[in-house]
């Protein structure tokens, strides 16, 4: 079969049913794999003439390679599609950089570029809060699950082993232990339907407002500010104090043109009654405080 023909057929099987990933990777280890001869010649039209189907014709014929280096992180419980699409990703960028001069096979080179954006999507996405923000603490973090053999913490010696091995100092290597086993937690989960509490790291955080003497102070000030309030009202004549009440106490409240029906004035008599009965309050509240 002809490069040609084989990326015709390869895009015809591509495009099977969207989201079925066995249905895809079939697919993709159908795609013949070119010779030497071929990728050489398919580089070269990419290199010098920036030819997109060339480019198109190599990375179908290494998406094969991809899935295989993708189905070696399944271990980090994420979703085999998305470290596939990574894995993609690292391809075309191998693509773009490889040179056919090298004297090397376009997967030799391209096996780097994978295994970089796999890594990068495992150290985002394997865990809310990263594991792994340095190059040393990276190299560590893949390395130290290849070394351990079991479920158990690594003894002392096993512990200076891999740091001699990964030329990283024994308190790194514990470190990154520590992490590995840890587990996320979520801040602050819905209750289940037959717990109406939730004993998670929200229910632990002080509250702002708990502090014993500032609720004292607050609740003192309000009962005086109210003891106060209750005092100068009755300071009011009779009129002003039920205009007043209308206007701001009552759950209902009621406008200007209502009072003044009410008590047969103006609306603008209304006004400056309740403007001077609030002075005479605010007055006898100061004066009493």
């Amino acid at each position: 079969m002809t490069t040609a023909l084989a990326v015709r057929s390869a895009e015809q099987m591509l495009a099977g049913p969207v989201g079925s990933l066995d249905a895809y990777i079939q697919s993709v280890g159908s795609i013949p794999v070119i010779s030497k001869e071929d990728e050489q010649a398919l580089s070269r039209r990419f290199r010098d003439g920036e030819d997109l189907e060339a480019a198109r014709e190599l990375v179908l014929a290494h998406l094969r390679f991809v899935v295989h280096i993708a189905k070696g992180y399944t271990g980090y419980g994420l979703p085999l599609g998305d470290l596939i699409q990574e894995g993609n990703i690292g391809l075309m960028k191998a693509v773009k950089r490889f040179d056919p001069d090298y004297g090397v096979r376009l997967v030799s080179f391209a096996v780097h570029w994978i295994r970089a954006e796999i890594h990068e999507f495992v150290l985002k996405n394997w865990r809310i809060v990263k594991v792994a923000t340095t190059k040393a603490q990276r190299k560590l973090f893949f390395n130290l699950r290849k070394s351990k053999k079991s479920l158990a913490w690594l003894s002392a010696s096993e512990t200076q082993a891999v740091a001699d091995d990964l030329g990283v100092p024994a308190r790194e290597v514990t470190e990154m232990e520590r992490r590995l086993s840890a587990r996320d937690a979520l801040f602050d989960p819905t209750p289940d339907a037959n717990d109406d509490y939730a004993y998670t790291p929200a229910a632990y955080l002080p509250s702002p407002d708990a502090d014993p003497a500032k609720l004292v102070e607050k609740s003192d000030w309000n009962d005086d500010a109210t003891s106060r309030m209750a005092d100068a009202l009755d300071e009011l004549d009779e009129r002003s104090r039920d205009i007043l009440e209308c206007r701001w106490l009552a759950e209902k409240k009621q406008t200007l043109h209502q009072l003044a029906d009410k008590y047969g004035v103006s609306a603008e008599r209304i006004r400056q009654i309740e403007s001077n009965a609030i002075k005479k309050l605010r007055g006898s509240m100061d004066a009493a405080a």
